[in-house]
């Protein structure tokens, strides 16, 4: 693999979660010691591959996790975020290999370093369920995260306005209160993973605003009307408050972009 969309497209049909995380790793190495031609010439698979477990289930099938403090209430949090984490390695590299031709170097630059970060995110929480007497897999998981990806594929500005700026956003907006939900429980190792995350996910939505910005910019149009349309016509969900507009705002996404159409 010579290009930069050939090792993409080889990330993406790794299916055991571990050896995803590792080959995302590698791919990052490899671009970053000039290994790689940039060039996405090659087709990214409409579904990346994914392992048998854990087992996917449509939104209103998912069990309803408990509230409070209990360990095993914690551990079905832990592996729902572990589960975001992974697909995000994919939502990631499937950025780059299927619009990162259509971008300079700095954009590949940005989210091969992204995707890097899903797959440590997705290690930090796999170890800490296997610390807890669980591994990911053991639970269901969301089936409907990759239906972002599927309704933005054709259009790159579409996949920044919808991925890092709604759904990673919105980890922005929930993730603090879960950190104080771990520290409450005592389990304050978990708690530190969380909010290591929470300070990655604030770079990613700043990448993910800074390129729609300026994409917006060579093509002349206006970045809040664009990114509002974008939303209301490729997004099946809602904007949901309340948001955390003080780490939206450090990632550059702030309120007139997003006030307007909150439900």
């Amino acid at each position: 693999m010579r290009t930069l969309g050939e090792a993409a497209r080889a990330v993406l049909l790794t299916a055991d979660p571990h050896d995803k995380r590792r080959a995302a790793r590698h791919l990052a190495r490899r671009w970053r010691r000039g290994e790689l031609e940039h060039r996405c010439d090659v087709p990214m698979p409409d579904q990346p591959a994914w392992p048998a477990k854990p087992e996917l289930l449509a939104p209103g099938q998912m069990p309803r996790r408990r509230k409070g403090g209990s360990e095993r209430g914690r551990i079905a949090m832990i592996h729902a975020l572990a589960h975001i984490e992974f697909v995000a390695i994919d939502l990631a590299v499937d950025l780059v290999g299927r619009f990162g031709g259509e971008f300079p170097r700095r954009f590949v630059d940005d989210w091969i370093g992204v995707a890097a970060d899903e797959a440590m995110h997705f290690a930090l929480l796999d170890r800490r369920l296997r610390q807890l007497g669980s591994f990911y897999g053991e639970l269901p998981a969301h089936a409907g995260l990759w239906e972002a990806a599927q309704a933005t594929s054709d259009d790159a500005l579409a996949r920044l306005a919808i991925v890092p700026m709604v759904l990673e956003a919105r980890g922005l907006d929930v993730t603090p209160a879960t950190v104080e939900r771990f520290r409450n429980a005592g389990d304050e190792a978990s708690a530190k993973i969380l909010s290591r995350i929470f300070n990655d996910e604030i770079r990613h939505v700043t990448a993910g605003t800074v390129w729609f910005n300026q994409k917006c910019d060579e093509m002349g149009f206006n970045a809040v009307e664009t990114w509002q349309s974008l939303v209301k016509s490729r997004f099946r969900g809602s904007l949901k408050p309340p948001f955390n507009d003080s780490a939206r705002r450090d990632a550059g996404l702030t309120q007139e972009f997003y006030a307007v159409i909150a439900s």
